[in-house]
């Protein structure tokens, strides 16, 4: 009888622990964990660089899949990342007041403190993204 009470104790202490309704640290995707991610997902995905563009207001790291860029913007809170993802039209052919002509096909996604920028045409890129981040709310 002793061994189940401090079983069940345990238990409710380690559930006591976790925070109602928020993600854990391994759930918040950042630029590292989506690196890895896509290339769990069976992508070649490496790290391309930066790069910074006028129309957001934080800069861009890069990864590459194969010729293909991802964009991955990764701002201070979710609050920041919210207001410039707003600034993007819904065919992401324009950015606040600057019109764009990617050279492939736009398509935007977010995630918490992530605004990810995919400028192609790959199945399987775009899937493991939608997987990663939830469907692009921007682009065509």
């Amino acid at each position: 009888m002793k061994v189940l009470v401090v079983v069940l104790s345990s238990l409710l202490a380690v559930a006591g622990c976790d925070s109602p309704g928020g993600p854990d640290d391994e759930d918040v995707l950042d630029y590292e964990r989506l690196l890895q991610a896509l290339r769990q997902s069976g992508l070649s995905a490496q790290p391309a660089g930066q790069v910074s563009q006028p129309f957001f207001s934080v800069p861009s790291r890069l990864i590459a899949i194969d010729a293909d860029q991802v964009q991955v913007l990764e701002y201070p809170d979710e609050r920041s990342a919210q207001a410039d993802a707003a600034r993007i039209s819904p065919d992401g052919s324009t950015v606040g007041n600057s019109h764009v002509d990617w050279v492939a096909p736009p398509h935007f996604y977010r995630a918490g403190r992530l605004l990810v920028l995919y400028v192609g045409n790959r199945a399987d890129a775009k899937a493991a993204l939608e997987r990663l981040l939830g469907p692009q709310f921007a682009g065509r």
